[in-house]
Formats: structure tokens, C-alpha cells, sequence
């Protein structure tokens, strides 16, 4: 039975993307006033979100979650089809669509005791939730079974990682996600710091003196990752984002592709620019790569 994957707006997808794999997304809110809330791409695009707030440095941007009556609506429409729903959420340590969404399943199901309803908490964001977003796009188009696609999510979150910088913690600190990086942000102004996102969680992973050396090291987290838990590259999914600096964006996606490409049998690595719901957190400098280990790792061979 084919089955529908939905997604919030964090996992940064680009429209072909979620062309070809069929997606649903449903967008978060971004306000520069706190009065007049657009949707993130629909109503705003990421250029312009980048643009004001590189503008404006002193305006910090807030984002507002899809609603629990957002995700009933979605939800609601495959339901009645009987279609079965895979729900991707961002990090709950960042973020409440999670819940909203997990609300959303109960409410539904009250009304459609039938309904089948996955809310998959990501433990993820931006480019490393988008690649789980994919790999559940491949598994339904694959023909993975509805209830194999859940299991294998659950399991396969647990290997997504995010190794990035920032441009400072200013947003970080704003937005009172700064936890595990505040000996970090008390630090000299010029540190820049290296972050992990993983199981949900910002974590410090080191210190850089100067923007181009700190970048360079994200790559080293990663090869890092990949010594400590002997997986192979060519097991794994990859994407890379990047935020207001498109040509830093790009020359960082060669090196970080070719480096990849040169490590590995690994064919294809993705890129994008990180949306506005990451962005409010991190700012307009944040730059890294994601990765997941491929469903196919999980099939029983």
C-alpha cells in the first residue's frame, strides 16, 4: 500500500525534491515584528529572510511552528483517502511541531480509529532531516512496506549528524539555544565555534580562530564521526548547506564533495541553502554537512 511522507518546513527541501519523491511539507511561520507572520517560502522567500537579517543585524527574526490545527488539516486529507501518513519533525529540543504534530495524530485518530498515523521525531534539522525526508521518499517509492518504513526511520535517526559553525553565537545566545556551547560563547569574541547536532542536542565540538580555518574543520568532525563508529562512507547519505554566502556555500560544497568523493565510492553528494527556521537560530553564516546511513543498511539481507 503506498503511503504519504509529510514533513515540516525544516527539513529544507527544494522543490524538485519534494517533486520527486511526492512530499508534503508544511511550512513554519517567520516574523521580523513579532506582529506579521509569512510562511517560509510561500509568502517569503529564504533570499530575502538572509537579506534582512544580514541588513537588519540587530533584529533577531522569530519563527512560529505549524499548528496542531495545520497538521489535523493534512493529516486529515490522507486519512480519508486511507492513506497511511509518515510525519518527519524537527528536533524537539529546538522546536514544538513534534508535539504539535503528535497532538495532531491523537485528535485524528479519535475520529478515524483506523487511521495510520507515524510521527517520527527527526532528531534532526535542516540538511540532515531533509536527507531522512529523502530516504523515507525512496523507501515508499521502493515499495518498503509501511510499517518496515517506521521501524527503519526510528533506527536510522540515530546515525544523523550535522557538523557545522556559525558566524557567532549571538543568535544562539538570543534565541536561548545556546546549552552545551555556552563556555563557548563566553569566550573571546573572535572564537568561532564548532557545533554537532546529534540525537536532537547542540553540541560544542570545538573552537576556531579564523572563519575559513573553522569551516575546513567541520569536515575533520566528519571524518572523525566516521573513524569513531567504523561505518562506511558509502553506507550514508550526504548534503551540504549553507546560509547567506552563496559563493562560500558553493566553493565549501566542492571541497567538502570532492573530499567525500575522494574518501569513498559515495556518487552523489546534496546541497542547499539552509532555510529560515534553522537560520533564526544559527544566523546568516551558518555552514556544514549532514548525513544519514541509507535505508538500504537496514533491510534484511
Amino acid at each position: 500500500m503506498d503511503y504519504k511522507i509529510i514533513s515540516d518546513g525544516c527539513c529544507d527541501l527544494e522543490k524538485e525534491i519534494i517533486e520527486q519523491y511526492n512530499l508534503r511539507i508544511i511550512p513554519f511561520y517567520i516574523s521580523f515584528d513579532e506582529e506579521t507572520y509569512y510562511k517560509e517560502i510561500e509568502e517569503i522567500g529564504i533570499r530575502e529572510v538572509y537579506e534582512r537579517m544580514v541588513g537588519n543585524p540587530d533584529v533577531y527574526p522569530k519563527t512560529s511552528l505549524p499548528s496542531v490545527q495545520n497538521y489535523i488539516d493534512v493529516f486529515t486529507e490522507y486519512v480519508k483517502e486511507g492513506t497511511p501518513v509518515v510525519c518527519i519533525c524537527f528536533t524537539p529540543s529546538l522546536s514544538g511541531s513534534y508535539n504539535c504534530a503528535c497532538n495532531a495524530r491523537e485528535i485524528v485518530c479519535e475520529d478515524y480509529p483506523d487511521a495510520k498515523i507515524a510521527v517520527i521525531n527527526s532528531e534532526a534539522g535542516t540538511v540532515s532531516q531533509g536527507l531522512m525526508v529523502i530516504e523515507a521518499g525512496r523507501m515508499c517509492q521502493n515499495g518498503v512496506p509501511y510499517e518496515q518504513c517506521v521501524d527503519i526511520l526510528e533506527k536510522m535517526k540515530k546515525t544523523n549528524r550535522i557538523f557545522f559553525t556559525v558566524g557567532n553565537t549571538d543568535y544562539l545566545k538570543h534565541g536561548g539555544r545556546i546549552g552545551k556551547l555556552a563556555g563557548i560563547a563566553s569566550s573571546a569574541l573572535s572564537l568561532k565555534p564548532l557545533i554537532t547536532l546529534v540525537n536532537g542536542e547542540i553540541e560544542a565540538s570545538g573552537i576556531g580562530r579564523s572563519r575559513k580555518k573553522t569551516v575546513a574543520k567541520t569536515i575533520a568532525l566528519m571524518d572523525d564521526y566516521f573513524k569513531e563508529t567504523g561505518d562506511a562512507m558509502e553506507d550514508y547519505s550526504f548534503r551540504v548547506g549553507f546560509g547567506y554566502d552563496i559563493e562560500e556555500g558553493k566553493e565549501y560544497y566542492n571541497t567538502v564533495a570532492n573530499h567525500i568523493y575522494g574518501e569513498s565510492h559515495v556518487d552523489q553528494v546534496g546541497i542547499c541553502q539552509i532555510g529560515a527556521t534553522i537560520a533564526v537560530h544559527t544566523g546568516p553564516y551558518a555552514i556544514g554537512i549532514g548525513c544519514v546511513k541509507k535505508y538500504e543498511n537496514y533491510l534484511i539481507r
